[in-house]
């Protein structure tokens, strides 16, 4: 792959399976992931993440705990829509889901690279800390998921929009 990826871990830990993004991060943190990407353990700072998806990014992969209307520790692949919902709406960094932070970076002037969200769906998000056994089973899953989004950028760029 020749453009720049972004790995982003996000999530509360403090949130029961809220930290399943964080905890992936942490995970793939361990690895040797190819020089093009960087891995960010981005945790609540959303703002943070807008300000970093201004840089060149071919492509930014956001790993999140997001309701799937599935079984808890479901996996799945999501492409959202980075548009701006509403860019005049200032942000609230206690609430920055992935569609507040493309806000954001609309009314920074920024655009975002293509996104892909790896979700998994969440069985808690009591004040927790640490993961259900369910979505702590589904970290190994994700982990793979990333890895061949990382790795294979032919079949990235062919993947339909499932959201």
């Amino acid at each position: 792959m020749t453009g720049r990826v972004l790995v982003a871990g996000i999530g509360n830990i403090f949130l029961a399976d809220d930290g399943f993004g964080v905890s992936v991060a942490q995970r793939l943190a361990r690895e040797e992931l190819p020089p093009y990407v960087k891995l960010m353990d981005i945790g609540i700072r959303g703002v943070h993440l807008a300000y970093e998806l201004l840089e060149d990014y071919e492509l930014a992969i956001l790993i999140d705990a997001m309701p799937l209307g599935a079984e808890p520790g479901t996996v799945k692949l999501v492409e959202p829509d980075p548009e701006p919902a509403d860019p005049d709406v200032p942000p609230d960094a206690h609430r920055m889901d992935p569609q507040a932070v493309f806000d954001y970076l609309a009314s920074l002037g920024g655009t975002s690279a293509r996104v892909l969200i790896v979700g998994c769906q969440p069985g808690t998000i009591a004040e927790e800390i640490g993961l259900s056994p369910a979505v702590e089973a589904a970290v190994d899953e994700a982990v793979q998921l990333v890895r061949e989004l990382v790795a294979d950028p032919a079949r990235t760029r062919q993947l339909k929009r499932s959201a």
